[in-house]
């Protein structure tokens, strides 16, 4: 009984595992069976791959054909076991060798002209291929510069099945990866393009050195947007980790550039205020996909306007902050996406929104409303809470303010600081330490802490608001070259809080 084989990836959030498919091709009316859990896509591959063999050139058996994807309790989702479908029906029809399918990954969705088209998902898979020992992948020649950023692995393109069956014969050789091009620098604005804003810029500062939360409030134009959309230039590049962390997220959500596939600066994401739960954590009818705060990891996530995002959509954010982990349960599992990001959200302080808050015409009640839904769960995650109020002088002054440039030196000082302190815990800033490293093995002396004290025992501050002030303390203490925080870093972290909760 003729019986084929190949190889392809299944990929669930950022996460793949090899895939086996098996071709046997038995005595009855011609016929396509497809078992192992596929979904709806995958289902409709039966005709693709079918059309794609013939209009190839090669003959489809003319028995009953059944295609077994194994390991047959994991879910099947998506297009890109087409290429290795065709393979092993090939296979078992004796069209082609085995030889080099056997250490061979296939991933692609087949055109019903034999073509090979590009699929999300790619750099995860190589990446699972490798890990599981193959020393091939074959991929669309559209994504070999995502490919390619994989070492370790053998990695091929092809074009169309022909091309793929030619190589498996013994014939031409398959396209390589090229030579990877000095990477895009993306525009990012400068610090001195903002007038002003001293505290809020020193606050910027904080939360650059220490991967902090923020939160600016205030009237409309004075700066919110600029100053967020300006964090990233403080940050440092990214590390090869978790470049390719964040390259992984990009390729699953489908928006990873085709040139210069490689992220190797802090994503900024912006998504809209009117964002649904699914949008801002991911989710999707079925394969899950990693949604804004998922696709910010190692970076930012800005919510501007955030009053007037749904409550349901903000109190989603809470476990992500605190475990830098998205969850999504579905029936077939739960798809997990790094969500390791730093927080920045901007609002008004009311509906009308004036220049001058002497000029607001709301109801006290609406007031209070309109920043209600950020309940105190939530702010009680965010470090940094700065008011920011209108220039009354100097706005067209002329005076030369401090660059990102200037500013990013003072914070890769502070980081490299709080890197080398948490090396043995296999952290690197000063947001990511647990509590209870803090509350014991880096005790602060007993008159630093005493505010801290003070404030807990007044009610004014939860056992979760102590840590963060503590780590906004050290990072404090590292933009200043300090060894240690003093009762003076601490009250500048506790003035901070204190702003928000006011």
């Amino acid at each position: 009984m003729p019986l084929g084989r190949a190889f392809s990836v299944a990929v669930a959030g950022v996460d793949g595992q090899l895939v086996e498919i098996e071709a046997d091709i038995g005595q009855g009316l011609p016929s396509v069976h497809l078992v192992g859990r596929p979904d709806t896509t995958l289902q409709e591959s039966r005709d693709r791959v079918r059309a794609a063999v013939s209009n190839t050139g090669e003959k489809w058996p003319d028995g009953r054909v059944i295609l077994a994807l194994s390991p047959a309790t994991l879910p099947k989702v998506g297009s890109v076991y087409d290429l290795a479908l065709a393979a092993a029906v090939l296979d078992a029809a004796g069209s082609i060798p085995s030889q080099r399918l056997s250490d061979t990954v296939l991933l692609g969705e087949l055109a019903l002209d034999g073509r090979v088209r590009r699929v999300r998902g790619i750099l995860p898979a190589v990446l699972a291929a490798r890990t599981a020992g193959r020393g091939t992948v074959v991929v669309p020649t559209a994504a070999l510069p995502e490919a390619g950023l994989v070492d370790g692995i053998r990695v091929l393109g092809a074009s169309s099945l022909g091309e793929l069956v030619d190589w498996l014969r013994g014939g031409a050789e398959l396209a390589v990866p090229a030579p990877s091009s000095p990477p895009l620098v993306p525009p990012i604005g400068d610090l001195r393009e903002v007038v002003g804003q001293d505290e809020a810029r020193w606050a910027l500062e904080v939360a650059a050195a220490g991967g902090h939360h923020l939160l600016l409030t205030g009237p409309p134009g004075i700066g919110k947007t600029m100053l967020a959309q300006r964090l990233p230039s403080l940050l440092p590049p990214l590390r090869e980790r978790d470049s390719l962390e964040v390259t992984a997220i990009h390729s699953v959500a489908g928006i990873l550039s085709d040139d210069h596939p490689l992220i190797f600066s802090p994503p900024f994401v912006a998504p809209h205020h009117s964002s649904s739960v699914a949008a801002m954590i991911g989710g999707g009818s079925g394969s899950a996909r990693p949604g804004a705060a998922s696709c910010a990891h190692r970076g930012v996530l800005f919510l501007d306007e955030c009053a007037e995002i749904g409550t349901k959509v903000l109190e989603a954010l809470r476990t992500p902050l605190e475990e830098g982990e998205v969850r999504i349960a579905r029936r077939d599992g739960v798809a997990r996406y790094p969500a390791r990001f730093q927080l920045v959200l901007a609002a008004n302080p009311c509906p009308c929104a004036p220049a001058r808050d002497i000029d607001c015409i709301c109801a006290p009640l609406a007031r209070r409303r309109y920043l209600g839904k950020l309940s105190g769960p939530l702010l009680d995650r965010i470090d940094l809470a700065v008011q920011m109020h209108a220039q009354s002088a100097g706005a067209f002054s002329g005076e030369e303010v401090e660059s990102s440039e200037v500013v990013r030196a003072r914070v890769a000082v502070a980081r490299d600081a709080a890197a080398e302190r948490w090396s043995t815990l296999g952290l690197s800033t000063n947001v990511e330490v647990p509590g209870h490293v803090l509350r014991q093995k880096f005790r602060l002396p007993r008159e630093a802490l005493a505010p801290v004290e003070t404030a807990l025992s007044h009610g004014r501050m939860s056992a979760r608001g102590a840590d963060r002030a503590i780590r906004v303390a050290w990072t404090v203490c590292d933009l200043r070259g300090g060894a240690i925080p003093t009762a003076q870093d601490v009250l500048q972290a506790l003035n901070f809080r204190q702003r928000g909760a006011a």
